[in-house]
């Protein structure tokens, strides 16, 4: 008869942590260990739920189970959001030597797990993917159709990053050997819901890769976390892992919606100077502050969406960013009329330098001081 330390003793070492990211899923934690349970009997396993603070009290279910069970655990992350950082900060808090990842609201079918373990045990393949997009797969009732399209458009550009030949590169279901993510995590670039594609893109070496289909579920409780941004975030860890090396995403975002700003500035000084007759300076003026206004509104819905403002913190960080962005006035203005005083009047290049040196100095103050982490 097993003592009930020697069954500690297994628990707390673990051939397989399954590695779950949470926000708002309360009501799926107690069902999703009942079918773990179940299909994962008889192998040594624990579940990782890493809850991104959740206001309905996910944290504290995980917590109160965990008592009860102790292959149960809860990392919570305060101040911090983000699927794919979940999940890095999930599989680092565990040494398991085989790693699965899945979505807490029931969709993945935890059924195909031992299928998927099985193709690592017998070193078929380094990775396993539960796909809906191979024979036997599915998105059934899970999708609808704007989201199948939307996600079939994604694998599609996926494509441009990966190395390995793969029907759902877009999956949140998977397995792998701690090897690969070992050998990928310094690299991983943790934007996004896509952490799958990041893994396989960040790898030194592409990994063996074999899928196993299953039917994607309709949501039981709660909300889907997809929104607007999502899209905004993939393009994000695209341009990453393309040029991720030379260029950070994130100042290629920052400067994208710089581009904006120009556009806005340029339709409020037209509409007020040319078309209300509002004096140069006052139209000019109430340009650059419109525009410098937008762009925190963007950077923050979009650059900075894992550390966005809510509330007070909004207008706060506003503030902020018009001091930031009024020092790299001054620093465009600086540069631009020192190049041109030595270039003898080459204007396009001085103007161009200033740009360039405004924008660096925004990007890199804004992250430090707007931005900065808590």
């Amino acid at each position: 008869m097993v003592s009930p330390v020697e069954k500690h003793a297994a628990v707390a070492q673990p051939a397989l942590a399954v590695v779950v990211p949470t926000f708002n899923e309360a009501p799926n934690i107690a069902p999703l260990v009942a079918r773990l349970e179940q299909v994962l009997a008889g192998r040594p396993w624990e579940v990782v739920f890493v809850d991104d603070d959740s206001p309905d009290g996910t944290a504290a279910v995980v917590q109160a189970l965990a008592r009860e069970k102790p292959h149960v655990r809860c990392l919570l992350r305060l101040g911090r959001r983000g699927l794919s950082r979940a999940v890095i900060e999930g599989i680092l808090s565990t040494s398991a030597p085989l790693v699965a990842v899945m979505d807490a609201d029931l969709q993945h079918d935890e059924s195909v797990l031992p299928r998927m373990l099985a193709l690592l045990d017998a070193n078929q393949a380094e990775v396993v993917v539960g796909s809906r997009y191979v024979a036997g797969g599915g998105v059934g009732e899970g999708f609808d159709a704007g989201r199948e399209a939307m996600s079939r458009v994604a694998t599609w550009l996926a494509g441009a990053v990966l190395h390995v030949p793969l029907a759902d590169p877009m999956s949140g279901f998977f397995a792998l050997r701690r090897s690969v993510f070992e050998g990928a995590v310094r690299r991983l670039s943790g934007e996004g819901y896509k952490i799958l594609l990041d893994i396989l893109a960040s790898a030194p070496q592409p990994p063996r890769v074999a899928e196993v289909p299953y039917q994607f579920r309709p949501r039981l409780a709660g909300v889907s976390k997809l929104d607007s941004a999502v899209a905004w975030e993939f393009a994000l860890l695209l341009i990453d892992k393309r040029i991720g090396r030379w260029v950070p995403a994130r100042f290629v975002m920052y400067a994208l919606v710089g581009a904006s700003g120009v556009l806005v500035h340029m339709a409020v000084l037209w509409a007020l100077f040319r078309g209300v007759r509002v004096g140069f300076d006052a139209a000019q003026t109430a340009a650059t502050m419109t525009a410098m206004t937008t762009n925190y509104a963007l950077n923050n819905v979009f650059t900075y969406r894992d550390r966005r403002h809510r509330g007070l913190g909004w207008l706060r960080g506003l503030l902020s960013f018009y001091g930031v962005c009024g020092l790299g006035v001054v620093a465009n203005v600086g540069v631009a009329s020192a190049i041109f005083d030595r270039s003898q009047g080459a204007w396009l290049l001085a103007a161009v330098a200033g740009v360039f040196v405004g924008t660096v100095w925004n990007y890199v103050a804004s992250r430090a001081v707007t931005w900065r982490r808590g």
